[in-house]
């Protein structure tokens, strides 16, 4: 096979967020830098990340607190924190002409909301910085030699370094490059690698009506997770509706918790269309618009009174209700049906959405394998770690992001 003779002081396998940062940095330093990358452009992903908008971090003050999402991860991660974290995340992209606005949920974006731009940011340090970069280039294998990483062999050839980083990523949106070699080469290397499946995902539900509201989305909704009919959690929030079932923050943070479910029965989930009203104050509503429009067809006040956009999908749930009738017709019992519907709006899980539609995939190398104040392997001196190649599990909300600005930056710092 042909060697290409340099030997660089860092290759970087991968260049999405974690790889892209780790040369840039490693690049400032004075080092020679090179990155192979199996796709034609550098930052695949990261131009899409956050529906081409990037929740680049968030902005959660409290450490404890942002660090409290990635599970048991979180001990591993107050060191690497201390050296790059939140604020110096906002420091570096805004001092490179990025600034940055805090939104709902404390979702940090660039204030141009284009991932592009982030990545434009990462490419002028990259240029800046002398990082050389090789396209189309598919590593096949990662040769060792005792305690120490000795090449890198590709479609273009054997490459050699002093130091190596890997940054392949996880599995999620594989049509951008992430296809989980990372995984396979660290396995092959030795390392503890849990393997990957679908963590911040959509949910795949049964239900007509849900597919019936496809592109509707409504901001405040309380959704609760049962298994085999016994109750197991809930969470409120945003809830997107699409032509495969439900989407949006709220449902993708629930998806690890559900997906774990999955494993042991049957999961369905009552959707509370008003959960900060109770049944009684919601049925005083009701009786109110009803005694306003009595003479009205209970279909056109429905609409009053059920969540924008909704009205036609849900009165399909209850067939033993009859739209057509007069509001001054309507009894009792079908008014506290009514109620009962808004308050538990059925939905049946069938799966979760696979890899091409997941925000994160979660899986990798244990953190109990790593020197988490370098990024470093304990395995192999010159192999650093970073971004979705470690075993942490993370919200959306721009947590997953952090994670490869961190331990891209504390990789190109250390090499």
């Amino acid at each position: 096979m042909r060697s290409n003779n340099k030997i660089w002081d860092v290759i970087v396998i991968g260049g999405g967020a974690s790889g892209m940062m780790a040369a840039a940095v490693a690049g400032s330093r004075g080092k020679s830098v090179l990155i192979l990358d199996k796709n034609k452009n550098l930052g695949e992903k990261l131009k899409i990340t956050g529906g081409g908008r990037c929740n680049i971090t968030n902005n959660e003050p409290d450490i404890h607190k942002f660090l409290k999402i990635y599970g048991d991860g979180a001990p591993f991660l107050y060191s690497p924190f201390s050296v790059f974290g939140v604020k110096d995340t906002f420091t570096y992209f805004e001092s490179r002409g990025l600034p940055l606005v805090v939104q709902s949920r404390n979702r940090v974006f660039p204030s141009t909301e284009k991932a592009y731009d982030v990545y434009k940011v990462l490419e002028n340090e990259l240029n800046k910085n002398n990082v050389n970069i090789k396209n189309s280039c598919t590593v096949k294998r990662i040769n060792k030699k005792g305690d120490e990483i000795e090449s890198v062999e590709t479609n273009s050839g054997l490459y050699f370094a002093k130091s190596y980083i890997l940054a392949t990523g996880g599995m999620s949106h594989p049509e951008t490059g992430s296809t989980g070699d990372g995984f396979k080469w660290l396995k092959d290397l030795g390392h503890v690698v849990k393997d990957s499946s679908p963590d911040i995902v959509p949910l795949a539900v049964s239900d007509k009506w849900v597919k019936i509201l496809a592109g509707v989305s409504l901001s405040f909704m309380k959704i609760t997770f049962y298994l085999e009919g016994k109750k197991q959690f809930s969470k409120t929030g945003k809830i997107l509706f699409t032509h495969f079932g439900l989407s949006g923050p709220l449902i993708l943070n629930s998806a690890k918790k559900v997906s774990d479910l999955l494993q042991s029965g049957s999961v369905t989930a009552l959707i509370d269309a008003f959960p900060d009203t109770n049944e009684g104050k919601l049925e005083e509503s009701i009786i109110k618009i009803f005694d306003a429009n009595k003479n009205k067809i209970l279909r056109t006040v429905w609409k009053e009174i059920a969540p924008d956009g909704t009205a036609m999908a849900i009165e399909g749930i209850d067939s033993s209700i009859d739209f057509d009738m007069k509001v001054h017709s309507v009894s009792k019992e079908t008014r506290k049906k009514l109620v009962k519907l808004l308050k538990n709006l059925p939905v049946n899980i069938t799966n979760l959405m696979g890899y091409e539609r997941a925000v994160v995939a979660d899986g990798g190398v244990s953190l109990k394998e790593l020197n988490m104040k370098t990024m470093s392997s304990i395995l192999y001196k010159n192999l650093y770690i970073t971004g979705d190649l470690l075993n942490i599990n993370r919200n959306s909300g721009g947590y997953s992001l952090q994670i490869c600005w961190t331990t891209g930056y504390i990789a190109g710092m250390s090499v």
